[in-house]
């Protein structure tokens, strides 16, 4: 049988975060930040067919109230587009908080602060946090 992993998304309207497991799809890793350009799903679908990815999990963002933010039409679209091209199955995962729990981890692990304040490791922290959250879920 051929090791495949899953992949988490966490968009955003300039950068896209992303995270794979591991083959045994125990722990999500930060991958890659990629630009939210019209080179976006070229790349996107080369990672998913370069990784064997079986499984997408896209974060959609909702405001602490529960209503969803201005992001989650494009991300539903997203959604509808990699089920598309991909034949995968494309999962929305609840991802409120998980930039700011990837800031925290990453306050807490990158000693040098310029590192710190690189935008496209909060994002790709932040959809290893999105992963962590759905293999914590499917366990």
């Amino acid at each position: 049988m051929e090791e495949n992993r899953y992949l988490a998304i966490d968009y955003g309207e300039k950068r896209i975060g992303l995270a794979l497991t591991d083959p045994l799809k125990i722990i999500a890793s930060p991958f890659l930040t990629l630009a939210n350009d019209d080179k976006f799903i070229q790349q996107l679908m080369q990672i998913i067919q370069e990784k064997t990815v079986s499984r997408i999990i896209l974060g959609i963002p909702f405001c602490d109230d529960g209503s969803e933010t201005k992001l989650v039409p494009a991300i539903r679209k997203l959604q509808e587009q990699l089920i598309a091209l991909t034949q995968l199955e494309v999962i929305l995962v609840d991802e409120r908080y998980s930039s700011s729990i990837a800031e925290e981890r990453i306050r807490s692990t990158v000693t040098k602060k310029s590192k710190r304040r690189q935008k496209s490791l909060v994002d790709m922290n932040a959809a290893a946090v999105i992963l962590e959250d759905y293999l914590k879920s499917v366990s």
